[in-house]
């Protein structure tokens, strides 16, 4: 059995991880090809040294640029990178364009594809990576819902036959590097001399709060003027459009820093007073960590989290605000995202006989 997974991005890279040592426990050929879309080494490399994932096998160096452009290069690179490998399943991770990519260019070449995370759905079409999550579903031959909330979805778009609950792979490495770096203090806390629980950590980087100078000069108002430090991990991206615009990441309460390895983040945001976000990958890990949650959104994929109360969604400066500084959610032991295994279980559907 031979498994190529086609990664891109931050969260796709910590996705990997438990699946490639499912893989190697299982006896599983797994090739990995990264696609280059993150092509900072903090964005990239360093999650594969610090998760301890095999280097790639293919690196396209694909890098930024338009949806199309970015999209269509990598179209054109994986079809040679299958044809040389023809797996026996192209794995693809969540709503980016490498996932699409992936998924059109392995579908037209006849190989099945099986795609992880699949089921979510924020109902906003202009979000790009809801149509790359939706068109991915839609072309792949297997479905690998990481909640019940997914498989439903995936039910009512005529997908039932297809689709397979297995859990978050995210929930498996989380509590794996959660352990890990148990009560150790936060690097973060000791470069900036921040006190447990005094500051809160923020990373901002989608295009509805990026691109209009106007939205991202309100954000960071907003963020700003909250009374404890807020660390922003800026995106290189982010820092870019900021100082074209002549918008300053470190203001008032706010501290724009470098991005974080993950274990890094981890820690710095179990030490925090609340994660401030658009991710969907950080609100899942904050809830997981049982740390507070404002996503800087009008809507979730993560809806659990929304519902569980440790998760609220915040637009304006008031409403982050409000959001930030609210008392902490009340207890729960829900396990919506799995058991920490879901990474066994996709490597056991893959080698299912079909």
């Amino acid at each position: 059995m031979k498994i190529v997974s086609v990664v891109g991005a931050r969260p796709q890279f910590v996705k990997l991880a438990p699946i490639h040592k499912a893989a190697q426990a299982a006896g599983v050929e797994h090739v990995i090809v990264h696609t280059g879309q993150h092509y900072d080494p903090m964005l990239s490399d360093v999650f594969f040294d610090d998760l301890g994932i095999a280097a790639p096998d293919v690196h396209l160096g694909v890098g930024s640029g338009s949806h199309g452009v970015q999209t269509g290069a990598m179209l054109g690179a994986l079809d040679a990178v299958f044809d040389e490998h023809r797996p026996d399943w192209v794995l693809v991770y969540g709503d980016t364009n490498s996932t699409l990519a992936a998924a059109v260019s392995a579908v037209k070449m006849h190989i099945p594809v099986a795609h992880l995370e699949a089921g979510l759905r924020s109902f906003n079409r202009r979000m790009p990576e809801e149509h790359n999550r939706v068109m991915t579903d839609h072309a792949a031959d297997l479905l690998l819902a990481p909640t019940q909330v997914a498989v439903e979805h995936l039910s009512n778009e005529g997908l039932a036959a297809r689709t397979i609950l297995v859990g978050d792979v995210m929930t498996d490495v989380l509590f794996e590097v959660r352990d890990q770096v148990g009560e150790t203090p936060s690097k973060l806390m000791e470069e900036l001399g921040l006190e447990d629980g005094g500051y809160y950590v923020a990373t901002i980087h989608r295009a509805e709060n990026t691109d209009d100078p106007a939205r991202l000069a309100a954000v960071a108002a907003g963020l700003a003027a909250i009374e404890k430090p807020v660390v922003l991990l800026a995106h290189p991206r982010v820092v870019a459009k900021a100082a074209a615009h002549g918008i300053a990441l470190t203001q008032g309460s706010l501290v724009a820093h470098a991005p974080l390895a993950y274990a890094d983040l981890i820690s710095a945001a179990l030490s925090s007073a609340g994660v401030v976000t658009d991710s969907g990958g950080l609100q899942k890990e904050a809830f997981l960590l049982r740390v507070p949650c404002t996503t800087v959104r009008t809507e979730t994929e993560w809806v659990e989290t929304v519902e569980l109360g440790w998760n609220v969604l915040a637009n304006t400066a008031e409403e982050i605000a409000a959001a930030v500084t609210r008392p902490r959610p009340t207890e729960t032991d829900a396990a919506p995202y799995g058991d920490g295994r879901a990474a066994a279980r996709v490597i056991d559907a893959l080698l299912a006989p079909r």
